[in-house]
């Protein structure tokens, strides 16, 4: 199973969102994510995503909120992936320009009329609830074909 993380900055109503437009064959190509990559030998979860965050962002992330965990079978080029999901409103620094695509804050309320994964919509709900999700996202050709979500 390939780990990574994945993580929405928040700030007055806002959500910085990574747009990937950049990069060639990118499974996420056209699509909106948080920042958030692939764990690195040796790391936890929290040093995957503030590191993460600080190479696609700039930004320095001083305290995070994990929100869940989801598992994607078969997903990354055919392997499993495992993915935390955290939010980050507690940050410093400026912002640099992304390799990956491009940066923007995004209006919380017009998050979800961005063209995204259709299993991260559920992640906002999750940010709101204020519960720990761990879930199971299946995908078919791009399409959502089975969701399982247990709240704690």
């Amino acid at each position: 199973m390939i780990l990574t993380t994945v993580c929405y900055m928040k700030r007055d109503n806002q959500t910085l969102m990574l747009h990937r437009i950049k990069k060639q064959d990118d499974i996420n190509g056209g699509k909106w994510i948080g920042v958030g990559g692939k764990f690195e030998e040796g790391e936890s979860a929290e040093d995957c995503v503030k590191r993460e965050i600080f190479e696609e962002t700039g930004l320095v992330a001083h305290s995070l909120k994990l929100h869940g965990f989801v598992s994607f079978p078969g997903l990354y080029y055919g392997q499993d992936e495992g993915m935390f999901v955290y939010t980050c409103d507690d940050f410093s620094g400026v912002i640099h320009e992304c390799d990956e695509g491009v940066l923007k804050w995004i209006d919380d309320d017009k998050i979800l009329t961005l063209p995204m994964w259709q299993g991260d919509y559920h992640f906002f709900d999750w940010i709101k609830d204020g519960r720990f999700h761990s879930a199971k996202i299946v995908y078919e050709n791009d399409q959502v074909i089975e969701y399982q979500d247990n709240v704690y």
